[in-house]
């Protein structure tokens, strides 16, 4: 479990998080949505232990991430936004990386590859970004650590390479390991997230399970032009509005990500009353 309590972290004069408390536990997949800017990827760093609080905690599974011992190490892998790759080999990037984590598996590397396309007797420096990110992707999969950390994943994939991402990651998925995403292309992964974590200038603005989302709130179109004003979100568009309001007849409906963040973002408060209800 991934247990931060009382979170203090600033760049120099910029505040990020001002106590801050959270968990993530295993079996999950948690989305981390937020606008550029807002702590998502500061918060995936502190738990790598690649930057440290000024004040609280974080423990992952006991471990403080600072300290970066061993076996902490070799049970997380964060994917990051931006990387910097070797001009070196698929193989002896395996050979000089892959050692560091004692669950690596080199036929899921070697299937994962294979699955995206990636041409295996290209160097790194010569690969696209795309192709990079998928080598990166990959490897964390493969390493089967207990925490993955991704930072915009789906950033650079095409289309076809984003269904592979998906099914992947779904496959990935089992009750020891926890895995959190940070993204704003919230569309790209609203079928894999199974708990929403809206941040906003460095503050949990919303924090709840897709199943207790898909009960409290109801995400479908309207015609009526009332119901749209009174709703937590509305959007129009050509066939009416689409709304977020409250599930008052207990149907669950699909959630759709994008009107969730909107609708928090613009009418948090209202929101949040509805799930303490």
């Amino acid at each position: 479990m991934i247990d931060i309590q009382n979170l203090h972290f600033s760049y120099k004069r910029k505040k990020v998080f001002d106590s801050l408390n959270l968990q993530f536990t295993p079996g999950h997949v948690y989305g981390l949505l937020g606008r550029n800017g807002t702590g998502k990827s500061t918060l995936l760093r502190n738990i790598a232990g690649l930057l440290f609080p000024k004040k609280g905690s974080i423990s992952v599974d006991g471990n403080i991430p600072g300290l970066r011992q061993p076996k902490f190490l070799q049970n997380i892998f964060m994917v990051p936004e931006e990387f910097y790759l070797p001009n070196i080999s698929i193989s002896d990037f395996l050979k000089h990386l892959a050692p560091f984590y004692t669950r690596f598996n080199y036929n899921q590397f070697n299937n994962y590859v294979q699955l995206f396309d990636i041409p295996a007797d290209s160097t790194l420096q010569n690969m696209s970004y795309g192709q990079k990110k998928k080598i990166l992707i990959s490897f964390a999969l493969a390493s089967n650590a207990k925490f993955l950390l991704m930072d915009e994943p789906t950033n650079g994939l095409d289309i076809i390479s984003k269904s592979q991402f998906r099914k992947v990651l779904a496959e990935a998925l089992d009750d020891d390991r926890c895995i959190i995403i940070s993204t704003h292309q919230v569309k790209d992964l609203e079928n894999l997230i199974d708990r929403i974590t809206i941040i906003d200038e460095g503050k949990i603005l919303f924090d709840q399970t897709v199943e207790q989302i898909s009960r409290k709130l109801s995400f479908r179109l309207s015609f009526d032009d009332e119901e749209a004003k009174e709703a937590f979100y509305s959007e129009s568009s050509l066939r009416g509005n689409t709304i977020v309001t409250a599930n008052d007849t207990g149907d669950e409906s699909k959630i759709d990500l994008e009107l969730l963040y909107k609708a928090i973002v613009t009418n948090g408060e209202k929101i949040k009353a509805v799930f303490k209800a």
